[in-house]
């Protein structure tokens, strides 16, 4: 961060740092402690519907990445800007419940380790270290990354076989889905569905959106507030949209990089979104996959990392529109369920590039040039 310090001798100096960098009175501390406090309640919800293990889980994963921050820096003042207990408490919302710890440790480690620390610590890592973390242990231990919970809002709480998100896909791969949509898929599946799914439905459609001339399937609730199966803190839709407010009130993030990934990821499930079930083209569920997985707490909370994102306002168009892009293409033709995390790890690697083709012109030199 650039500011203005005073020498010995009364004038001003130029104090140069690493990124992230702002030209007001946010600082990183209070940057990283703003997101911090936006993803509580989410965090908090994922623990009460999954319990003592999720919660044992989420701490796991941010003393496991204060440890490794305090033994790679060699001090305890790297901890105070926040970035490390951010890692871990995005890591640990991102994890399934019943993950064994071991797996949390690798996780951590390798995010604070290898995504953060081998290139120098917070500022000059290129990847997001909780993704990379989440990646990491995904495709080194597949089998406990795959098995969820099922919350206990839904009367139950044994280990559940697949999140909406695979069940429907599953239905796709193995030509099954012409069913009329992943909502039809979810329901001839069995999949449990709460009685609050039913009762806000069936009040949405009687005193709203029948006078608009629509109706609302049951099975949207669920997954909005958190009712399904799936990570610790990526599953209540509502809460991690609450907890934007706050960013934007304190100005933590900007408007492009939300934006342009929900634009993107919006418009292609829109068109051909509904291409895999049957449909014609502008027939897509965009409701279904946006309150599904992570797509919100990807959009809101991890691909606007300023570290990882590009600099300038165009830069940052482009790179929402191309995770939100790629998070649609993963989803509907790839083999994971779930492409957030993998889109956005992708456009990070971009970001150089994008930073380059879309800096601003010097003031009175020519396009294109770079002195």
């Amino acid at each position: 961060m650039s500011n203005p310090e005073t020498q010995r001798s009364g004038r001003p100096m130029l104090v140069k740092t690493a990124a992230p960098q702002y030209h007001e009175r946010l600082s990183t501390r209070s940057l990283m402690w703003s997101v911090t406090a936006a993803l509580l309640p989410a965090a908090m919800w994922g623990i009460y519907v999954y319990g003592l293990r999720a919660l044992l889980v989420v701490l796991m994963a941010v003393i496991a990445s204060a440890i490794t921050e305090t033994l790679i820096s060699g001090s305890r003042e790297t901890l105070s800007d926040g970035s490390a207990i951010l890692t871990g408490l995005l890591l640990g919302m991102m994890l399934p419940p019943a993950v064994p710890f071991y797996v949390v440790i690798a996780a951590a480690v390798f995010a604070i380790g290898v995504a953060k620390w081998t290139f120098g610590g917070l500022g000059r890592n290129w990847i997001n270290p909780a993704l990379a973390g989440r990646v990491f242990v995904h495709f080194s231990w597949t089998g406990p990354m795959t098995r969820w919970t099922m919350p206990r809002t839904l009367g139950a709480d044994s280990i559940a076989g697949a999140t909406p998100l695979s069940i429907v896909q599953n239905a796709v791969h193995e030509g099954q889905a012409l069913l009329g949509g992943p909502v039809a898929i979810l329901s001839s599946s069995g999949f449990p569905r709460s009685t609050l799914d039913s009762a806000v439905t069936e009040w949405l459609n009687l005193n709203i959106l029948t006078h608009i001339g629509v109706h609302l399937p049951a099975g949207y609730v669920d997954p909005f507030v958190g009712n399904v199966p799936g990570a610790i803190g990526e599953g209540s839709a509502l809460l991690l949209l609450l907890g934007t407010l706050l960013l934007f009130s304190r100005r933590t993030i900007s408007w492009e990089i939300p934006t342009a990934y929900f634009a993107a990821f919006v418009g292609l499930s829109w068109i051909v979104g509904g291409l895999p079930y049957g449909g014609a083209a502008f027939s897509g569920d965009v409701l279904f996959q946006l309150v599904s997985g992570s797509v919100i707490m990807v959009m809101f909370y991890v691909a606007t990392d300023p570290v990882t994102s590009p600099l300038t306002a165009a830069g940052m168009l482009v790179f929402g529109a191309g995770a939100g892009a790629l998070t649609f293409v993963i989803r509907a033709y790839g083999g994971a369920a779930e492409g957030a995390a993998l889109a956005v790890l992708f456009m990070n690697a971009c970001t150089p590039l994008i930073n380059r083709l879309t800096r601003p012109r010097r003031l009175g030199g020519r396009r294109g040039r770079t002195r």
